[in-house]
C-alpha cells in the first residue's frame, strides 16, 4: 500500500507541477495587468514614483559605471587576441560597439538592476506583508497594487532604458582607452568605425529591451515580495527568489526579443 501510495504521487506530480506553473503564470498576469491599469486611473502617486526613480536610476549609477566600464576594456583585450591573427585588430571599435549595443548592454545592465533592485523591492514588500503592513492599507482604504506596484514598475521601465546608455557609452569608452594606448589604435578610426558598424534597429533594440527587461525586474520582485510567508525566513527567501528568477526571465526575454529584431532588421533598417 505504502509503495502503491508513492507511485500514485510519482505520477500525479508533473500534473501538479503544471497546474502550478499555470496558477502562477495567471496571478502573475493578473498582477501585471492591475498595475498597467492603474496609470490610467487616479490617484497616480507621483512622488512615490519619482522617490522610486532616484532609487533605481541614481543609486544604480555607481554599479552601472564600473560594469559598463570593464566591460567594454575586457572586450578590447580580447579582440586584440581574437583579431590578431587574421590582421583585423583596426576593427576593434566595430567590435565593441556591436557587441555592448546589441548584447551586453542592455543584458548586463538588466542583470546589475536585477540584483540590486529586484532583491530590494521583493524583501520590502515581503516584510511588508509578513508585518501586516499590506494588511493594514488595504483596512485603511489605499490599494497595494496601486500604491507599491505601479511606481516601482513605472520607475524601473523609465530608468533602465536610461542605465544601459550609460552603460553603452561608458563601456565603448572603456574600449576606446584599451584600443588607444594598448593596440595603439587612432581615436578618430576607433570612434568611426563604432559608430558606422551600428545600424538603425541596433539603436531600437538597444532601447527595447531594457524597458521589457525593467518591467520584468520589477513586476516580478513585486509579485514574490507580495507572496511572502514564514516570516523573516520567508523574506530571505523571496529575496532569493526574486533574482534567480528575473535573471533567468532576463536571458530567456533576450534570446526571443533578438529573434524579433532580427526579423525586424531588414524592414527597420530600409
Amino acid at each position: 500500500m505504502r509503495n502503491s501510495g508513492i507511485l500514485t504521487n510519482l505520477s500525479t506530480a508533473p500534473y501538479n507541477f503544471l497546474l502550478r506553473s499555470l496558477l502562477e503564470i495567471q496571478s502573475y498576469t493578473l498582477l501585471s495587468s492591475r498595475a498597467i491599469a492603474n496609470l490610467f486611473t487616479k490617484p497616480l502617486y507621483f512622488r512615490d514614483m519619482v522617490l522610486q526613480m532616484d532609487r533605481i536610476g541614481v543609486g544604480s549609477l555607481t554599479i552601472i559605471v564600473l560594469t559598463g566600464f570593464f566591460t567594454g576594456a575586457v572586450l578590447g583585450i580580447q579582440s586584440e587576441s581574437a583579431l590578431r591573427r587574421y590582421g583585423a585588430v583596426s576593427i576593434t571599435g566595430q567590435l565593441v560597439s556591436l557587441t555592448l549595443i546589441r548584447e551586453l548592454g542592455p543584458v548586463l545592465a538588466a542583470l546589475m538592476v536585477a540584483g540590486r533592485i529586484g532583491s530590494g523591492i521583493a524583501s520590502e514588500l515581503g516584510s511588508m506583508v509578513v508585518s501586516e503592513q499590506i494588511n493594514a492599507m488595504r483596512a485603511l482604504g489605499t490599494d497595494p497594487t496601486r500604491k507599491l506596484v505601479t511606481p516601482r514598475m513605472i520607475a524601473s521601465v523609465t530608468m533602465l532604458p536610461l542605465l544601459t546608455i550609460v552603460c553603452n557609452g561608458v563601456g565603448m569608452t572603456g574600449g576606446w582607452l584599451i584600443a588607444r594606448y594598448k593596440l595603439l589604435i587612432s581615436s578618430s578610426q576607433y570612434w568611426s568605425d563604432a559608430i558606422n558598424a551600428l545600424e538603425f534597429s541596433d539603436v531600437v533594440g538597444t532601447l527595447i529591451k531594457p524597458i521589457v527587461f525593467g518591467f520584468i525586474i520589477s513586476m516580478t520582485g513585486c509579485y514574490i515580495g507580495l507572496r511572502t510567508y514564514g516570516g523573516t525566513e520567508g523574506v530571505g527567501r523571496s529575496t532569493t527568489q526574486a533574482v534567480v528568477s528575473s535573471s533567468i526571465m532576463i536571458i530567456a526575454a533576450d534570446f526571443f526579443l533578438n529573434n524579433l529584431i532580427i526579423y525586424m532588421a531588414p524592414f527597420m533598417n530600409v
